[in-house]
Formats: structure tokens, C-alpha cells, sequence
């Protein structure tokens, strides 16, 4: 494997999360095919967001990442909107790896994933966790990189997923 330099990575939260729902849609969506603007679930994801939390400040954009919402207080909470736990790795990925950002910036930070389909919310720390973020980090370049896609894997996933018939069709 290629060594990098954690610091001069450049890695979106999407990036993150989509490298542990599938290897695939990763390489895809960062050689710029997007296929989500097609996609009913990402619709309805949207529209939960834009509902359920229409008072608060949405698409938070730090650097590289852009977070559904924050509140502050004592400490400041990353929150993030999700419709369903089926990807819930991922979400904590996602979650980890902006407060492994906030934290490189100076900023002590908490997450609160949301499920409000599910009328559930689960907090997350990165407290003891950053190796397994900046692995993940290390991963999603090495996809990044290669001239190819990571060859798909068949999962219940597919039947849902925006790029299925780049994969499969």
C-alpha cells in the first residue's frame, strides 16, 4: 500500500460513509458519476431532513465536510439525518470521521445521528476511535486512486442503490 500523509488528504464525510456501504458507489462518485439526483430514497431523505428539522441551520459546510446540522452549547453537536439504520457502520463512520476533522481544526465536539423515521437518535464520540478513522481515511484514498472500479459485490443493498446498473445492468 502507498503511504499518505493524513494531513494533505482531502476527504468528504460522503466519502467516508460510502466507502463502508460499498467500495464501488465510492470510486463512482469520486471520478464524478453521480447517480443520487435519480434516486427515491435520497429524495425521501431530503425531504425527512427538510421536515423534520426545518428550524435548524441545515448543510453546514466546514472545509470538506458538510454536516446536516450543528447546535452548540457546552459542546458543540454535529447532528446527522439518516432515514434508516440498515447503513448504520456507515453513519457512524460518518460521524466519526467529521469529529476526527473538527477535532484536527481545534474544535471538541460530539455527534447525534437521527433516525426520526424511527423516532431514534444515538450519540457518537470519537474518543479512543481516531486510528479507525484515519484507516478509513487511508482507504478512501487508495479507492480514490486506483484507474478502476473495486469489482462489485452483490448485496441487498444493490436493489436500492442509485448506481445499480452501472454495477449489474
Amino acid at each position: 500500500m502507498e503511504e499518505y500523509a493524513l494531513e494533505e488528504l482531502f476527504v468528504r464525510g460522503i466519502e467516508i460513509n460510502y466507502l463502508y456501504v460499498c467500495p464501488t458507489k465510492l470510486w463512482f462518485f469520486t471520478h464524478g458519476i453521480t447517480m443520487e439526483q435519480e434516486s427515491e430514497w435520497v429524495d425521501l431523505g431530503k425531504f425527512l431532513h427538510e421536515q423534520r428539522y426545518e428550524n435548524e441551520e441545515k448543510e453546514v459546510l466546514i472545509g470538506p465536510i458538510r454536516i446536516d446540522f450543528i447546535s452548540r452549547g457546552d459542546v458543540i453537536e454535529v447532528h446527522e439525518v439518516k432515514l434508516g439504520k440498515r447503513m448504520e457502520r456507515a453513519h457512524e463512520m460518518q460521524a466519526l470521521y467529521y469529529l476526527y476533522y473538527l477535532k484536527k481544526h481545534g474544535i471538541k465536539a460530539k455527534a447525534i445521528l437521527h433516525y426520526p423515521k424511527l423516532n431514534e437518535k444515538r450519540e457518537v464520540t470519537l474518543e479512543g476511535r481516531e486510528r479507525e478513522v484515519e484507516e478509513a481515511i487511508v482507504e478512501v484514498e487508495v479507492i480514490k486512486s486506483s484507474s478502476k472500479p473495486p469489482k462489485p459485490r452483490k448485496s441487498k443493498i444493490c436493489r436500492k442503490c442509485a448506481y445499480k446498473e452501472l454495477c449489474w445492468g
